[in-house]
């Protein structure tokens, strides 16, 4: 069983998930319902990218600077109030391509915040042989909430009234918000000691880089999480091409293909706790990403749509399997004054080779037809075990504190 406090961060930042779900159907819906202009429309979704590439390192400084629940806090309100103003712009006809535009990237500045404070704070609440499971309930849940339910109720919504989903995603920051105002303790780093001297930000991410290039287990995974980053955005960028030209699916056979991969990623959270126990984390990790590069080449040869979702529900399911592993060893090893800073590391390497995926898989299927991403993506990804330092020579660096 977990503790109050858990609970309690669990429910918060699902809630908060429900919020980006909604706005990541929301936002285009207004934008073409503004402009024809396709170059106005990618703007906006583009502003919502760019966030996590320009604030990962200083939101990670700011975590290893602050109370960690008090970001998270201030990152639900002032989201809600951005939203809120948004609906009612959108309610007085006065919305324009340009609100939409700054409200994207404020929100998706709000949301980098949010991910450095919370990662921040499982280990203050969570002994170290619960983390497994905690980072598998919390992955679990934002992707329910963001997915399978965000995601379409944001949709309804829209049908019913424009203003809708941006009303229900102010009051779900709000209610995210609120529930953070109930958890008690100490969040800072490194727990009732002062937080670390304000050296100068280039100063701090550079004792953040050092102290990474001297971990080799930690390093190596950070990499290795960069180039699953750029497979997984390139052949989700690509996934909608995919059900049309590939499988001749419409809307709702894309939308299934879609959720298939969320009911997947919920399966992969569930029993990766029992795998990290069972095998460890370089085990876990290697046989997750083995797992998806052979479902990403079941993809690419799927010859019916039956097929095609199974081969995405696997893919779902062992990308969480990495994800969960490398997170929950990250807690583990990296000291509560470095967490933030390392963990947006990641971040940003994660993002940055994602942009760069979505951009090679386009460019791959238009030369070479929308099955090419996924055959190249297999054959990334079974390179990425070469990346990472052996179990034997680098077994501490491979250890979950608490066994």
């Amino acid at each position: 069983m977990f503790s109050r406090g858990f609970t309690t961060l669990w429910a918060s930042v699902t809630i908060s998930s429900l919020g980006d779900g909604m706005r990541f159907v929301a936002l285009p819906l207004l934008a073409v319902g503004l402009t024809d202009d396709a170059r106005l429309i990618a703007l906006v979704a583009l502003a919502g990218q760019l966030p996590p590439l320009l604030l990962a390192l200083p939101a990670g400084v700011w975590a290893d600077r602050a109370d960690r629940r008090r970001m998270l806090l201030r990152s639900d309100v002032a989201r809600a109030l951005v939203v809120g103003a948004l609906a009612v712009a959108v309610a007085a006809d006065a919305a324009r391509i340009g609100w939409l535009v700054l409200a994207a990237a404020l929100l998706g500045a709000g949301e980098v915040v949010h991910g450095a404070g919370w990662s921040g704070m499982v280990p203050a609440l969570v002994p170290p042989a619960g983390r497994a499971r905690a980072n598998s309930r919390l992955q679990a849940g934002a992707l329910i909430a963001d997915t399978l339910l965000g995601t379409p109720l944001g949709a309804v919504l829209f049908g019913l009234a424009a203003t809708l989903p941006l009303v229900v995603d102010s009051l779900s920051f709000a209610a995210a918000a609120a529930l953070l105002l109930l958890l008690r303790g100490d969040f800072r780093p490194g727990g009732a000691e002062p937080p670390p001297a304000r050296a100068p930000l280039g100063h701090q991410v550079a004792e953040a880089l050092r102290w990474l290039r001297g971990r080799p287990v930690l390093f190596r995974l950070c990499l290795a999480r960069g180039l699953t980053g750029a497979v997984a955005s390139g052949l989700i960028a690509v996934l909608v091409l995919y059900a049309s030209r590939a499988q001749r699916l419409g809307p709702t056979g894309f939308a299934l293909l879609v959720a298939a991969f969320a009911v997947g990623g919920l399966l992969g959270s569930t029993v990766t706790p029992r795998l990290l126990h069972r095998w460890g984390v370089r085990t876990t990790v290697v046989v997750g990403v083995l797992g998806s590069a052979g479902c990403a080449l079941l993809v690419a040869l799927a010859p019916t749509p039956a097929v095609a979702a199974l081969a995405v529900a696997g893919y779902g399911a062992t990308d969480f399997a990495w994800a969960i592993g490398g997170v929950t060893l990250r807690q583990s090893q990296i000291p509560s004054r470095l967490l933030g800073r390392v963990s947006m590391v990641y971040q940003l390497v994660f993002s940055a080779a994602g942009a760069s995926g979505a951009a090679l898989a386009g460019l791959l299927a238009h030369q070479w037809g929308v099955r090419a991403p996924y055959f190249a993506g297999a054959a990334l990804l079974l390179a990425v075990p070469l990346l990472l330092p052996g179990a034997r020579r680098e077994a501490e660096g491979w250890a979950l504190a608490g066994g």
